[in-house]
């Protein structure tokens, strides 16, 4: 059960981690031209992608709890 939990605390880090791209991404393209007609859209996504972003790292950070481990910082 312990390498179940550790393999899907991993996935979903890796989850996480492209959340976190994505976010990112919509970040600077709401910098790049904060007039454009898109830019509002923009920022409600990038808001939305982090919520999400959030709720998996903290889902990460309940499997490391659950078998004892530390989970990566990166």
């Amino acid at each position: 059960m312990r390498e179940r939990l550790e393999e899907l605390a991993a996935r979903l880090a890796a989850l996480e981690e492209e959340l976190r791209d994505l976010a990112y991404e919509r970040l600077a393209d709401q910098a790049r031209d904060p007039d454009a007609p898109g830019s509002a859209a923009a920022a409600r996504e990038e808001k939305r992608l982090n919520q999400a972003r959030r709720a998996i790292a903290r889902a990460v950070a309940a499997l490391h709890a659950a078998v004892g481990t530390e989970p990566d910082p990166w």
